[in-house]
């Protein structure tokens, strides 16, 4: 999982899909890229565990784990 720069790198977060409650937690593990105003940048698996592949992008919360 990529983040912005709040985010120290090694932080485990919980990222909930606001749209259906399912969530995954993740290890923020690099930078960027960063395109408009998404903050995190998922694995396809991660995303998978939230939405659906196809979706492409999905509102998230984000929280410590």
């Amino acid at each position: 999982c990529s983040s912005d720069l709040s985010l120290p790198l090694g932080s485990r977060i919980r990222v909930t899909n606001q749209s259906n409650g399912r969530s995954v937690v993740v290890t923020i593990s690099d930078r960027g890229p960063w395109y408009g105003d998404r903050v995190l940048d998922l694995s396809l698996g991660a995303f998978a565990r939230v939405a659906s592949p196809s979706q492409g992008i999905a509102k998230v919360c984000i929280a410590k784990a």
